[in-house]
């Protein structure tokens, strides 16, 4: 009898290969999608970007509807568990709020493509059935971070007078925007632009 620790070793190079080969072949695809848009991007545009024969791709992938449906549910599992994580921890309102926009523009380093391509294709993509939960998480976000905002103001930490739909939107899209024009080996980092929105969401642009 062949034990299974001998087994797993001998089988973990080619499922560890096999692993990264996926990864990279959904990191093509996802700047792809980001960059040209989903429907100008064809399965031959990703196999020729990866130096492979459209006919392999398949090997990996049904379709580039399965490419970008795993590449979009990466991205908002790990939003799902850090708005979570955030929502346990924080001590009140305000803690939540910066937090909440630091783990977002953490976010975007990890998944910029998929940020992109959620913020420019949810609408069209969320037509078909295979990407219908799309709306729903979208929503579900949005009640996370007006749930935050909500019990800010009243707790008297957040003005009352701002409307909570359009102060989480105005941060949403001031986050998300930053995608389209973060540069990784630019001068900013994202902690340092994270800090930055912080104190300008939080302490205004007015001296006092």
């Amino acid at each position: 009898m062949v034990s299974t620790k001998r087994l797993s070793a001998r089988n973990r190079p080619g499922r560890e290969n096999g692993s990264e080969r996926r990864a990279e072949l959904l990191s093509i695809a996802g700047e792809l999608f980001a960059t040209r848009g989903f429907l100008a991007t064809t399965v031959r545009d990703i196999a020729d970007a990866a130096g492979i024969l459209s006919g392999s791709l398949y090997h990996h992938f049904d379709s580039k509807e399965a490419m970008v449906d795993e590449i979009l549910r990466e991205f908002l599992d790990d939003q799902r568990q850090a708005n979570a994580k955030v929502i346990e921890e924080a001590s009140d309102p305000r803690t939540a709020l910066t937090e909440l926009i630091k783990q977002s523009y953490s976010a975007l380093r990890k998944h910029p493509a998929a940020i992109a391509i959620f913020q420019n294709e949810a609408n069209y993509l969320a037509e078909f059935e295979r990407f219908d939960y799309l709306p729903g998480v979208a929503d579900e976000f949005e009640k996370t971070w007006l749930r935050v905002l909500q019990e800010g103001q009243k707790t008297g930490v957040f003005r009352e007078d701002l409307n909570p739909k359009l102060t989480y939107r105005f941060i949403r899209d001031t986050v998300w925007t930053t995608v389209h024009w973060f540069k990784p080996s630019g001068k900013l980092s994202i902690k340092s632009i994270a800090d930055q929105y912080i104190t300008i969401l939080c302490d205004g642009i007015v001296t006092r």
